[in-house]
């Protein structure tokens, strides 16, 4: 069985230290599956109209779902922070099909990964928490724009109008970076896990798995 996982930093790695250790790579080793990891630090689901750099950040979900490997027999999908951290694009509306909008991009990717995979169940996974929620400033964050949890809101909105199973992480990870002990023990630098917790993300996805 192959899993692959589409991803920003957390999925690459960022805060593991050592390949073995990523949750990516813990799970293959629990559930003896193939992985296969598409994450790409500081990328975003949306589409940006404005070069940032690096400019590997600009390269999106939906650019990299295009050349991911054809032979899955489960796809998982762990975007958003980053939209709401640093991306350009507005939220746009549910009626929206464009890269360029944050619902739009969800509805590009989604049927983009169908399309690839029919048959195939693709896995939803929301944002974690993070040490900063609320509504970002900065030069790249135009208006309209929204806190994490409302990014969160709107994962959950699309991969249900597509009926896709969603792994709720910004509930019930377990991983609130506010509460100091849990930062300390778990997520050092507010937002990526290390490596205790890339040992949570994988048990959740395992028996997440076990439900499918």
């Amino acid at each position: 069985m192959k899993l692959i996982f589409l991803g920003d930093s957390i999925t690459e790695g960022v805060g593991a230290t050592c390949e073995e250790n990523k949750y990516v790579s813990v799970v293959a080793k629990i559930c003896g599956v193939e992985t296969a990891n598409f994450g790409v630090s500081g990328t975003r689901i949306a589409r940006q109209k404005k070069p940032t750099l690096p400019r590997t950040f600009d390269y999106d979900f939906q650019m990299r779902a295009e050349v991911m490997d054809k032979d899955a027999d489960m796809v998982f999908v762990f975007g958003g922070t980053n939209d709401f951290g640093h991306g350009d694009a507005p939220i746009g509306t549910m009626s929206d099909r464009t890269p360029y909008t944050f619902y739009g991009a969800l509805h590009c990717l989604y049927t983009a990964l169908i399309e690839k995979y029919p048959g195939v169940p693709i896995v939803v996974l929301t944002p974690l928490h993070r040490i900063t929620e609320d509504i970002p400033t900065g030069d790249n964050k135009p208006a309209p724009v929204g806190t994490l949890k409302e990014y969160v809101n709107i994962i959950r909105e699309v991969a249900e109008y597509y009926s896709l199973p969603v792994l709720d992480l910004f509930k019930e990870s377990g991983l609130q970076p506010k509460i100091p002990v849990i930062q300390q023990k778990y997520v050092p630098d507010g937002l990526h896990p290390n490596d205790a917790g890339n040992e949570i993300l994988a048990h959740k996805i395992a028996r997440f798995l076990e439900m499918l």
